[in-house]
């Protein structure tokens, strides 16, 4: 290992901008890291496992509905939902296409913006999301927010936002 204050080049790159050297984890970030690791990637198994059983929704159809749900005429521009939803456009289009062959949304140009596409949650959608979302919290109160005491629950979120908020420049929550 080189002194953490000197710049290394890539080894395979000699015309490579420099880069910082490597801030190994101690071992206990490193038991940190893991456990959040396995941990998300379980509890996020266990939910869509849950929420497709259940009421048929996968977590991304799910999260669309939410969204609409929350937003004035159950109506969004699709690039919003794919911000909020950290999405690639090209999945939520080809979620929004199996949603709407459902009947749970509907599609249109934005009055607003002919370049611009809004989706709107359909009665059935409504219908859906309303019937899905008591055992969607059910699970997520076992798997999750009953599992941890109320400030480490607190602490979690505040975590989260940092993380977020680093990853998107500061850029507002997504509605």
């Amino acid at each position: 290992m080189t002194d953490p204050t000197t710049v290394e080049r890539a080894p395979d790159a000699p015309d490579a901008p420099p880069q910082a050297p490597v801030r190994w984890l101690s071992a206990d970030e490193q038991l940190s890291w893991r456990a959040f690791r396995t941990a998300t990637a379980m509890l996020s198994d266990v939910l869509a496992h849950e929420l497709e059983k259940d009421s048929g929704l996968s977590v991304h159809e799910y999260e669309v509905l939410v969204r609409l749900s929350e937003a004035p005429g159950r109506t969004m521009r699709m690039s919003e939902i794919a911000t909020g939803l950290a999405h690639s456009r090209s999945r939520l289009t080809h979620t929004v296409r199996r949603m709407e062959e459902q009947g749970l949304v509907e599609r249109q140009q934005c009055p607003s913006d002919a370049r611009g596409v809004d989706c709107t949650m359909t009665e059935l959608g409504w219908r859906r999301l309303v019937d899905a979302a008591p055992g969607h919290v059910r699970s997520v109160r076992a798997h999750l927010v009953d599992v941890l005491t109320p400030a480490q629950f607190a602490a979690l979120g505040e975590a989260m936002e940092a993380v977020r908020v680093h990853l998107t420049g500061g850029a507002c929550h997504p509605a």
